[in-house]
């Protein structure tokens, strides 16, 4: 048993400096977001520091993973993912899906307040949607489209973009994203 706990404890360093690089962050990122100096970020995503309580909830935060995901623990068999929903700019993301990879989330956005234009944005990657009640209205690029219940888009996040409701009720959607995607959406102070 010394010999799998060894295992698990070695495998750590490598699962941390993947899940920094998938999110595009520096050292200097994490110690900013965590309080963890560089120096000690470095020996554990290297293995020679051992990973603890203490350093290793803070990076489970900042990631949005688990303690589990980030030690490798075994599933315990049970298929449920905990809904832990997300505010951010006043939309709602309900995350369906476990973390790593294609994120799929329902995502509520109530209706914009009266005069405020649409803030239309850019990162990496490719977004999907799916209506799944009430109007929406997805800016992209100098295109205004509404799309209805049953509707769907798929688009370059290169291109400026901006997803809204479309009248005075909200829009609920399905939403697939990648890692980049997650961070721009839900990560605080990220871009």
């Amino acid at each position: 048993m010394a010999n799998a706990a060894k295992d698990v404890l070695d495998a750590v360093g490598p699962r941390l400096r993947e899940l920094r690089r998938r999110r595009g962050l520096t050292l200097a990122d994490l110690t900013e977001h965590t309080g963890i100096n560089e120096s000690t970020l470095s020996r554990l995503e290297g293995g020679t520091r051992k990973p603890t309580l203490e350093l290793l909830l803070p990076l489970a935060e900042v990631y949005a993973v688990p303690l589990d995901a980030l030690v490798g623990a075994p599933r315990t068999g049970d298929p449920r993912i905990h809904l832990r929903p997300v505010t951010r700019d006043g939309m709602t993301y309900v995350p369906l899906s476990r973390p790593g990879g294609v994120q799929a989330h329902k995502l509520l956005i109530p209706p914009r307040p009266p005069g405020t234009d649409p803030d239309l944005k850019t990162h990496e990657g490719f977004e999907w949607v799916y209506v799944l009640s009430g109007r929406l209205l997805l800016v992209l690029g100098d295109r205004n489209l509404v799309l209805t219940a049953g509707e769907a888009a798929e688009f370059d996040t290169h291109v400026p973009h901006w997803l809204g409701a479309d009248g005075e009720n909200p829009v609920e959607l399905l939403v697939l994203f990648g890692p980049q995607g997650e961070r721009t959406h839900l990560r605080p102070g990220t871009p």
